[in-house]
């Protein structure tokens, strides 16, 4: 299987850099640009700012917990920002619930009657939340995964669209991406902050079962960069998460060097 590329940022970019960093985006082929959302920032607010730069491009946030913005906050601010439904992923999880899995099944009418024309992409870290995504949503959206631990949770996706009957949605995932001579100290830096963030992260770390700071591409170079993300095959979009200076001159050099190679 072939993957796309797609080129994520942390929630927040000053406009001054997230403008001129989606132009470039769109120079380099990629096919879509994406934001994390946290509590700080808005990821909605960072894509309104990439549209700007990337009228073209796709949209998307990985994600946003319902349990800090319910669907009607989440569509008041689409409006808000002019942002075109259409061109829209939205990345969702369950945050903090304690019944995330029941949390997930039981908000998806709401989120379709609320959100017409988004397409709805589960976060799925677990193999009930992937089973969940591929039955019932629109996509799912890995984080912090092996090139083998997504081989494997794709299958659950497949299989729970199987049982469904439908064909399986797309698989989407950050890859945490650094380049350089310090590539292996930004990745380490990023992964060591999620991986004791909360009992979930806690418990998938567990389960990836990896060395700290291996778990991404820590490249020296553009040619090592580019053979470290086509290992994940497995996804359908490869969301190139920049570990770099919010710079627009850090983040357009990782940007360049985990372009989608040219045909």
């Amino acid at each position: 299987m072939s993957s796309g590329r797609a080129f994520g940022v942390a929630a927040g970019l000053d406009p001054a850099v997230a403008v001129p960093l989606a132009e470039r985006c769109a120079e380099l082929g990629y096919g879509s640009l994406w934001s994390n959302d946290h509590p700080a920032a808005k990821g909605l607010e960072t894509l309104a700012e990439f549209a700007k730069g990337a009228p073209a491009l796709e949209l998307g946030v990985g994600v946003i917990a319902l349990d800090r913005q319910p669907p009607e906050a989440i569509a008041a601010d689409i409006e808000r920002l002019g942002l075109d439904p259409g061109r829209l992923w939205l990345g969702i999880g369950a945050g903090f619930s304690k019944k995330p899995l029941t949390t997930m099944r039981e908000a998806l009418p709401e989120l379709r009657e609320k959100l017409p024309g988004v397409k709805l992409v589960l976060a799925s870290m677990g193999p009930k939340m992937a089973h969940l995504a591929g039955s019932s949503y629109d996509g799912a959206f890995f984080n912090w995964m092996t090139p083998d631990f997504a081989a494997g949770k794709r299958e659950r996706v497949e299989a729970g669209a199987a049982e469904s009957g439908r064909g399986a949605p797309p698989v989407f995932g950050y890859v945490r991406t650094a380049v350089g001579p310090d590539a292996e100290e930004r990745l380490a830096k990023e992964e060591s902050f999620y991986r004791d963030l909360h009992k979930g992260y806690r418990d998938h770390f567990d389960r990836l079962d990896e060395p700290a700071g291996t778990v991404g591409v820590a490249a020296p170079d553009a040619d090592a960069a580019q053979s470290g993300l086509a290992a994940y095959t497995a996804l359908d979009v490869v969301v190139v998460r920049g570990l770099a200076g919010a710079t627009v001159e850090a983040m357009s050099a990782v940007a360049t060097a985990a372009a989608p190679p040219h045909p």
